[in-house]
């Protein structure tokens, strides 16, 4: 069997050889195979977060000048998990990035939500509240636009499903909760959590959250599913409606 090569060996990617030939920028090779040393030696700690990106481009974007891009992505954005959660549309227009790049940035971003996902799977949701907000936060506490999402859980509060259910405005994403329940009962589901995110960053609720998990709660329960709480995701914080004892 042929021993694949190493990133930094003769013929493996960060080979400075290999990078020249790929048509890099001149001086690229040395400056890559000092980056892999800095985080292979010094640790994730000793990495910035323009350097970050670059190396998440580095593959991706062979032929470019990928610490140019990372300089402007985070002059746009502002922070790197900024950066990584922004929306297509807005990635598309960072000059040299493409869609190689923008691929490359959302497998990082999807790989960062199932870590922090995972300790959640065959788990008791209710039991695990702050790894849940946790993993809630990293999911939608950077979204644009409003998301409503329910969590459909079985009897021991194990999670089910995690589904988007709609997407909205800035300040406004329509909820049916018939169209909850309904779900629920496909699912087998016995009980919900309901989550949205506030775009303005401030998770206050509005006198529409508060009547719509009303109209839930009584729908569920004429059913004999138990809605456990109404989370509302803000840039910094987050509200759950049950310990603000609105539910």
């Amino acid at each position: 069997m042929t021993r694949r090569r190493g990133l930094s060996e003769a013929g493996g990617l960060f080979d400075p050889a290999v990078v020249a030939a790929s048509g890099a920028p001149p001086g690229s090779a040395g400056h890559r195979e000092r980056m892999r040393k800095k985080l292979l030696e010094g640790g994730a700690e000793g990495i910035l977060d323009h350097e970050l990106i670059e190396m998440v481009l580095f593959l991706a974007l062979p032929r470019r000048d990928t610490k140019a891009i990372a300089k402007a992505m985070l002059a746009r954005f502002g922070s790197f998990a900024d950066a990584l959660s922004a929306p297509t549309q807005e990635l598309r227009q960072v000059d040299g990035l493409g869609d190689a790049g923008i691929a490359a940035l959302r497998t990082v971003q999807v790989a960062a939500l199932r870590m922090v996902r995972a300790p959640l799977i065959r788990q008791d949701m209710v039991n695990n509240w702050d790894r849940l907000m946790d993993y809630l936060t990293a999911a939608m506490a950077r979204e644009r636009v409003e998301q409503f999402r329910i969590l459909f859980l079985d009897a021991k509060n194990r999670l089910i499903a995690d589904e988007a259910q709609a997407r909205g405005t800035v300040n406004h994403t329509p909820v049916y909760p018939r169209e909850v329940v309904k779900r629920a009962l496909e699912l087998h589901a016995t009980a919900l959590i309901l989550v949205h995110n506030h775009p303005s960053g401030d998770p206050t609720p509005s006198r529409a959250d508060i009547e719509m998990t009303a109209e839930v709660k009584q729908a569920a329960a004429a059913l004999g599913i138990t809605l456990h709480d109404h989370v509302i995701i803000g840039r910094e914080r987050q509200l759950s409606f049950r310990r603000e004892g609105l539910l």
